[in-house]
């Protein structure tokens, strides 16, 4: 038995399947939905790597999902950097955001291409931010490729934002073009489920004893999307973390979540 057997196993034994209630740190709760499974950080940090990912720090855990042949992981994730103030949200540039991503990007690609990985390029956007200022939610969606690979190979990086006193919470989901339509509505409806506990909210933010993050709305997109949450900063690292995740998680390891979220054997053909 291969390791990404011996990590698939481990994780979906250690699984809980939905509708059950998740808790998220000591910060909030996931109202799980029938269907989909979450993995908790120890199983899911051992199948991303497995996978050859490279999962950071602030990884809670994984949730597995899917309908019909089309399976899909998302990345939960919670980073306590602090209250994020959205008085910039109503200045999201959307078209100086790509730029500055673009150029990012290429800036590293020498870089990439010197440790024996690809150049990669960030194709315009699937999703525009959006923020909804009332429920404290943020969402946008890249496709991202290897330069001259087929636009349509590219992987879409579906990411949501939730806001809380002490930090937000973080849910990727890595999907392709051809079920991004699909999924889209599966990560807003996972991001609607998150619930932060009475006093982590948003609104709970004491002026007088609370810690401010360093940035605002805009960078958790911009700046902050590139340094601290993996766009471009990982270097060498990109590739596994995003594109190889969005590879295998979505077309190769969706067997594994199939079989797992079903029931089915592994040599059952679907149903």
């Amino acid at each position: 038995m291969t390791e990404a057997q011996d990590a698939e196993k481990a994780a979906f034994a250690a699984a809980t399947k939905g509708p059950s209630d998740i808790a998220l740190a000591d910060q909030a709760r996931l109202h799980l939905p029938p269907h989909e499974a979450w993995i908790p950080r120890g199983p899911g940090a051992r199948l991303l790597r497995a996978w050859g990912n490279h999962p950071g720090a602030d990884l809670l855990g994984l949730i597995a999902g899917g309908s019909g042949d089309h399976d899909w992981i998302a990345t939960v994730s919670y980073t306590a950097d602090g209250y994020v103030k959205d008085d910039d949200a109503k200045d999201i540039d959307a078209a100086k955001l790509l730029a500055d991503m673009r150029e990012g990007a290429d800036a590293q690609n020498a870089d990439r291409q010197a440790h024996g990985f690809p150049a990669i390029q960030i194709d315009n956007w699937m999703q525009r931010p959006r923020y909804d200022a009332l429920r404290k939610r943020l969402v946008w969606a890249l496709p991202l490729r290897d330069v001259g690979a087929d636009p349509a190979a590219a992987t879409i990086n579906y990411n949501t934002r939730a806001l809380g006193r002490n930090g937000y919470l973080s849910l990727n989901l890595l999907t392709d073009r051809a079920h991004f339509t699909a999924d889209q509505p599966q990560a807003e409806a996972l991001l609607a489920d998150m619930e932060y506990l009475p006093g982590k909210r948003y609104q709970d933010f004491n002026a007088s004893s609370d810690r401010v993050a360093e940035y605002g709305v805009a960078a958790l997109i911009g700046a902050v999307a590139l340094k601290k949450l993996g766009i471009i900063a990982l270097g060498t690292a990109f590739v596994l973390k995003f594109a190889k995740l969005g590879v295998l998680a979505v077309v190769g390891g969706a067997a594994a979540v199939r079989r797992f979220l079903t029931g089915r054997k592994k040599n059952q053909p679907n149903a």
